[in-house]
């Protein structure tokens, strides 16, 4: 059993995972390396292990076999203590954002900071305008999120997973869904987070432009197999039959809207 070097923030070896009594095989063997300070995306079709896979990263679920390595500890020594104090270092973005109704714009980001940490109201209120100033949201915010548009609840939710500086940010299908214009904005702030935060970030998604665009490296799932892991340049010249559908039912589809977008 060898600990992965410094280089490397997660690490999943030879990965099995079933349900139903073994019935279900969800993961056949995955292994992933995923650089510390480096944006990877996960893609592949629905129903593949995406989603399985990054909540074995988060400690939520145990594998029948292999191991998963996060910040050079060994999940599966882990007392319940320590998993918890090693999930505090997790930052999670939701598919739809997962704000409280009944909290504002800056509730919901000082939210965390309440929940775990012991600050005084100007530490927090500090801390709330730091970070969503940083992405590009002015005061006031006393908003509520029915109130704000889809886009501006993306960057509210993504505030609310980074204000407490995790090491490690998880999104779950951060762009399903969006219009167009949503999912640029949505882009953007995956990309200035990318730029000004060194944290080591993993998408799990089905969007083949944002990931062609953002990512440092790609890790494609099928059938619960890795087949695909390389920079974005090489992923796009995959011969694997499975990729080059992937890639052409996506793209097409992306390139219609655009068109159906200049047309309007």
């Amino acid at each position: 059993m060898t600990q992965p070097n410094e280089s490397i923030a997660v690490e999943l070896r030879s990965v099995h995972k079933s349900f139903r009594e073994g019935r279900d095989k969800i993961l056949r063997g995955v292994d992933i390396q995923f650089p510390r300070g480096k944006l990877t995306y996960i893609l592949g079709p629905s129903g593949t292990g995406k989603s399985v896979t990054l909540k074995h990263v988060l400690g939520l679920l145990s594998p029948d076999q292999g191991e998963i390595w996060v910040l050079g500890k060994l999940l599966a020594e882990l007392s319940s203590s320590e998993l918890n104090q090693l999930q505090e270092k997790f930052g999670m973005v939701f598919q739809n954002a997962a704000l409280f109704d009944g909290m504002t714009i800056f509730e919901n980001v000082a939210f965390p900071l309440r929940e775990h940490e012991k600050l005084s109201e100007e530490e927090i209120t500090r801390k709330v305008e730091e970070v969503l100033k940083s992405l590009d949201m002015d005061g006031p915010y006393d908003k509520y999120p029915n109130e704000i548009s889809g886009g501006m609840r993306k960057r509210v939710g993504i505030a609310r997973a980074i204000v407490r500086k995790p090491e490690i940010l998880l999104y779950d299908e951060p762009t399903t869904g969006l219009d167009p214009a949503t999912r640029m904005t949505v882009d953007n702030i995956i990309e200035k987070i990318k730029t000004n935060f060194s944290l080591t970030s993993i998408v799990i998604s089905h969007d083949i432009p944002s990931a062609l665009r953002l990512a440092d490296q790609i890790v494609f799932l099928s059938e619960g197999h890795v087949v695909f892991s390389g920079r974005p340049q090489e992923f796009v010249h995959s011969k694997h039959e499975g990729i080059r559908k992937f890639l052409d039912s996506d793209l097409l589809a992306y390139q219609a809207l655009k068109m159906a977008d200049a047309g309007a």
